[in-house]
């Protein structure tokens, strides 16, 4: 028997193996089962899951699982592929007709009625959206009880974060996995997808400074200093640091608006002392406003710009919400 061979049948005996589990069962070199594993991989006989150093393999369970195909045009599979994405349990990203149907297929709904009702929903959000595609949200932060004042002069998102129904965007989707799972390749989408329109905002209002939110949970990959780092923006970064006492308390973690705004005011630091005239806040989601409102008060009692301008990846729908999991 050839090593693809031996290979395929260890696969018949054990679910998941790792190439030196392989390596030491047959009792041939890393190199061999390299190009063996390699092989299976293009032939999708197997599949891979992990990244390197952790990585296995297992018996690709295409037969295992029931396969159907919804049949589409290739204008509705295009529109698809940029309206909706889909992370699956194991890690894999699908977009397109692909992966609205592993979605209707986990909730058990028919594909065809459940993409004409996708259509209709994201038609009715369209109204939100500019010639631009972006959303102004400055309508919902002023809508919002609970503020004594509004200091932001204006406030975008790229996109929702979710919307009814259907759960989150696209955008909503790289944001929540990007962020969680602190993947960088994630971000990279990401920053292809709202690099353009952020700097549309920043040329139409003629900024001259930009900031960041600062996180308030240590990750080792921050995807607001990625973003920094990667949006490309040559303007003047004014200073804006997150304090905190012993235990850091993270905006997402408060459930009402007061509690919201008194983190933001104890615990948001602007130590900027460059003058300029507009500034832009840029986060990756907005839910309150309490963040990128008390930054903009903060830089404007400090009379450091005389517009402030708040621009989120993603935001939510309407009035006082709570994205809890980024």
């Amino acid at each position: 028997m050839t090593t693809l061979e031996n290979i395929l049948q260890l696969f018949e005996n054990q679910q998941e193996l790792t190439v030196k589990e392989i390596v030491h069962k047959l009792d041939v070199s890393n190199q061999m089962v390299h190009i063996a594993i390699k092989k299976l991989l293009d032939q999708d006989k197997i599949e891979k899951f992990g990244r390197t150093p952790a990585t296995f393999y297992k018996i690709k369970e295409q037969l295992k699982t029931p396969v159907f195909f919804t049949v589409v045009s290739d204008e509705t599979n295009k529109w698809l592929t940029k309206e909706f994405l889909l992370i699956t349990d194991s890690g894999d990203i699908k977009a397109g007709i692909e992966a609205f149907e592993i979605w209707c297929k986990q909730r058990k709904l028919p594909v065809e009625k459940t993409l004409d009702e996708f259509k209709l929903t994201k038609e009715k959000y369209k109204a939100y959206y500019n010639k631009e595609g972006i959303i102004d949200g400055m309508e919902k932060l002023l809508n919002t009880k609970g503020y004594d004042s509004i200091k932001l002069d204006k406030l975008f998102y790229i996109d929702f974060y979710a919307i009814e129904r259907f759960g989150k965007t696209r955008l909503g989707t790289l944001l929540h996995y990007a962020k969680q799972g602190q993947n960088k390749y994630l971000m990279k989408l990401m920053v292809q997808e709202i690099k353009e329109k952020i700097h549309h905002i920043l040329e139409k209002y003629n900024a001259d400074a930009v900031c960041y939110a600062p996180p308030t949970i240590r990750r080792e990959v921050q995807i607001m200093k990625y973003l920094q780092q990667h949006l490309d923006i040559n303007l003047p970064v004014a200073a804006v640091k997150k304090i905190s006492g012993l235990i850091p308390v993270p905006q997402k973690s408060l459930g009402k608006l007061e509690e919201r705004i008194s983190n933001a005011k104890k615990t948001f630091l602007v130590s900027e002392t460059r003058k300029f005239k507009t500034i832009v806040i840029i986060d990756d989601a907005v839910g309150s406003g309490a963040t990128l409102n008390e930054i903009a008060r903060k830089i404007k009692d400090r009379q450091l710009a005389e517009t402030v301008i708040g621009i989120a990846v993603t935001g939510s729908f309407k009035g006082f919400d709570v994205i809890t999991d980024v």
